[in-house]
C-alpha cells in the first residue's frame, strides 16, 4: 500500500503549486512532497511548503521523501524548541492556577532572561524553561515545611519541575540541566554555568523591584557588582535601578 501522503489520489488543490525562483524570478512548479527542485537557471530551491511531520518517526522516511536537507531539519528543530518553551510556560500557569503573583513573577523573569540571552547567547530552552519553573516548588515548600524561603523552594522545586518536563517529553539532558538550576537557583556555586548565571541575574532583576530594594543606592551598587557577571545583565540592572529608568 502506498503512503496516503504521497499517493496523488489523496491530494487536494494546492498540493501542486508554483513559486518564484529567488535567483532569477522564474516560476518553478513543485509537488508538495518534493524536497527540492532545480530551476532552469541552475539554482536549487528547497520546497518552502514541505511538511516532514511523518519523517520524524517513519523508518521509511528517507526512501519515501529522500534525504531531508540540513536547513530544513534545523528549522524543524527550532520549531520544536519554540513549542517546548511555550508548553512549559503553559504548564507553569496551570500549576500556579490563580496565584497570579507567582505567574507574573515567572513571566517577568523569563522576559529578562530572554533579553540577556539575545546578547549573551545560550540555549533558550534551558534558560527559559528554568525561568518559567524556578519557583515551582514554593507551594509545596509551604505545605511540607511551613516555610517558603529559597532553600525549601529549591528542595521541592526540582522534582516537580522534572515531572512537568518529563510529561512534555523534553530531552533528558535538557531536563537534567533545568532541574539542576532550579535546585540551587538562590545559591550559586563558586564557578557557575552560563545558563545558571543568566537565570540568576534575571531573577534578581525582578526581585530588586518586588522586594523594594531600589531605594538604597549604595547597597544596590554593591549588590549589582556582586551578582551580575554578564555585560548585558549588569547593563540592564544599572539602567533599571541606578540611572533613573523605570519599568
Amino acid at each position: 500500500m502506498k503512503c496516503p501522503g504521497t499517493d496523488m489520489k489523496f491530494w487536494k488543490p494546492g498540493d501542486i503549486f508554483d513559486i518564484d525562483c529567488p535567483k532569477c524570478g522564474k516560476r518553478v512548479e513543485f509537488f508538495k512532497d518534493e524536497v527540492k527542485r532545480k530551476c532552469s537557471c541552475g539554482h536549487i530551491i528547497v520546497n518552502p511548503k514541505i511538511d516532514f511531520a511523518c519523517a520524524e518517526w517513519c523508518p521509511y522516511a528517507e526512501q519515501c521523501v529522500g534525504a531531508v536537507p540540513e536547513e530544513v531539519k534545523a528549522k524543524q528543530r527550532q520549531e520544536l524548541r519554540d513549542s517546548a518553551r511555550e508548553r512549559i510556560g503553559i504548564e507553569m500557569k496551570k500549576y500556579f492556577g490563580t496565584d497570579f503573583k507567582r505567574v507574573h513573577h515567572a513571566l517577568k523573569v523569563a522576559r529578562h532572561a530572554e533579553q540577556i540571552l539575545k546578547i549573551e547567547g545560550g540555549n533558550p530552552l534551558v534558560v527559559l524553561g528554568a525561568a518559567f519553573l524556578h519557583d515551582i516548588g514554593i507551594h509545596e515548600a509551604g505545605k511540607k515545611h511551613g516555610n517558603t524561603s529559597g532553600h525549601y523552594q529549591e528542595k521541592e522545586g526540582s522534582s516537580i519541575a522534572r515531572e512537568i518536563l518529563d510529561r512534555l517529553d523534553i530531552e533528558k539532558e535538557i531536563v537534567d540541566e533545568i532541574c539542576d538550576i532550579i535546585g540551587r537557583h538562590h545559591h550559586p556555586r563558586e564557578e557557575e554555568t552560563h545558563h545558571f548565571q543568566i537565570l540568576y541575574e534575571a531573577d534578581w532583576l525582578v526581585n530588586i523591584e518586588e522586594e523594594g530594594m531600589a531605594g538604597d543606592r549604595e547597597k544596590l551598587e554593591k549588590l549589582i557588582a556582586r551578582v551580575f557577571k554578564t555585560v548585558t545583565g549588569k547593563r540592564l540592572a544599572e539602567e533599571l535601578y541606578l540611572n533613573g529608568s523605570s519599568h
